[in-house]
């Protein structure tokens, strides 16, 4: 495969998939809306690391628009990674109908067109969010059928839709579920960039419940390699990426206060009812068919991340986080 059609380019996740594949050779085409869910200045900061390849172009679109399809036919590609999406679990709550139209009608809308032209691998970014109320450690096996969030909800849709495409179209399919993803150049809705700025800057940060709830954080460099590999897999796949070992909120919060050389002032909030108590990936799954796992433990991965921070505090300082 050489020709790779990237959505959600500008995104954490995308932005860093496409750096890797443009390092290997491939071209890459990009979309991305560029919406303003959060700060457009990080987006574009990404942007600003892939357009200096001579092997990407980038088209500023809606994933759920009719105009995608000429950007593909275009292009002609081997195979789409498709990683654009609305993301944000307590975001979804507020207005459910933009996520399902982003996560589920945009990624039928790419369906519908592979199917068309005949593009044959498709892999699409799905999240640890579908397993809520499941036994841990989550195994792709598991049941799924209870979101608790439209944002769960709309991702769990998106992967029945890509079965059905499968199944009928005969395209290989590959899904991620991802596990809390962090690192450089993350996004100011989770809680790793929001915690450092806050901490850095003096003010408090809230937390949902104790701290006592954990989450199996994965390093944004280990999550771009497993979604690459998944090139090279054939027939459907789910498959979960996570570091494999979860952390508390408190343990992460000690981290960064270790990193940064600075206490953090912490207001503890109720517990929120889409919040979950724990997230751990079995990632059995992942080494058998990918041969991969996280390289990148959580101490190693804040470490790496805050002094990102440090290297951008002149420009992060006035990024605004998302609640």
């Amino acid at each position: 495969m050489k020709k790779i059609l990237l959505t959600g380019c500008g995104g954490f996740i995308g932005s860093k998939v496409g750096e890797l594949l443009l390092e290997r050779g491939f071209s890459v085409a990009g979309i991305d809306d560029m919406n303003d869910y959060y700060d457009v200045r990080l987006k574009e900061w990404r942007l600003t690391h892939l357009i200096k390849y001579k092997n990407f172009s980038f088209t500023r679109q809606d994933i759920s628009s009719p105009e995608v399809r000429k950007v593909i036919v275009d292009f002609s590609p081997d195979g789409i990674i498709n990683l654009a999406a609305r993301a944000g679990v307590r975001a979804s709550i507020k207005d459910p109908f933009i996520y399902f139209k982003a996560n589920l009608e945009g990624t039928l809308n790419l369906l519908e067109i592979a199917k068309e032209i005949g593009i044959k691998k498709f892999i699409l970014a799905s999240s640890s969010s579908v397993y809520a109320g499941e036994d841990m450690p989550f195994n792709e096996n598991l049941p799924v059928n209870k979101p608790i969030s439209p944002y769960a909800a709309s991702k769990k849709s998106a992967e029945c839709l890509c079965y059905t495409y499968h199944y009928l179209y005969n395209i290989d399919i590959t899904i991620y579920r991802f596990f809390t993803v962090y690192g450089p150049a993350g996004r100011p809705d989770m809680s790793v960039f929001k915690f450092i700025k806050l901490i850095d800057e003096g003010i408090p940060l809230t937390i949902f419940g104790d701290g006592s709830q954990k989450r199996d954080f994965t390093y944004v460099d280990d999550i771009a390699e497993g979604t690459i590999r998944g090139l090279d897999i054939s027939g459907f796949n789910i498959i979960n990426l996570g570091g494999n070992h979860p952390y508390s909120i408190n343990e992460l919060v000690s981290l960064i206060e270790k990193e940064l050389g600075k206490k953090a002032v912490i207001n503890y909030r109720n517990f929120e009812k889409t919040d979950l108590i724990a997230t751990w990936a079995d990632i059995e799954k992942a080494k058998r068919l990918l041969n991969w796992q996280p390289l990148t433990g959580l101490p190693e991965g804040i470490k790496k991340t805050v002094q990102w921070y440090k290297e951008n505090r002149h420009w992060i300082k006035d990024i605004k986080l998302v609640d």
